[in-house]
């Protein structure tokens, strides 16, 4: 028998982020097919568990992304 599904509560909440951080973000949940909040609730679990959250073709589709929307901004500007 198959255990349980945990029960997930998701909130709806206005969060300020750069803009050009956001144009990224919606391209990479866009090809993943994925709405932006499961993204970022994707990206924020794998960090917290210490695991990359994404692959190399990710990767390399986020930084044509960056380079297409201009975003210059590095972790250490954050």
């Amino acid at each position: 028998m198959p255990p349980e599904p945990k029960k997930i509560e998701r909130v709806q909440t206005g969060v300020r982020i750069e803009k050009r951080v956001l144009k990224v973000l919606k391209a990479v949940a866009e090809k993943h097919d994925i709405g932006l909040g499961d993204l970022i609730e994707g990206i924020v679990l794998h960090s917290f568990e210490g695991r990359p959250p994404f692959g190399e073709d990710t990767l390399a589709f986020i930084q044509q992304m960056r380079l297409a929307y201009g975003l210059d901004l590095t972790a250490e500007e954050g």
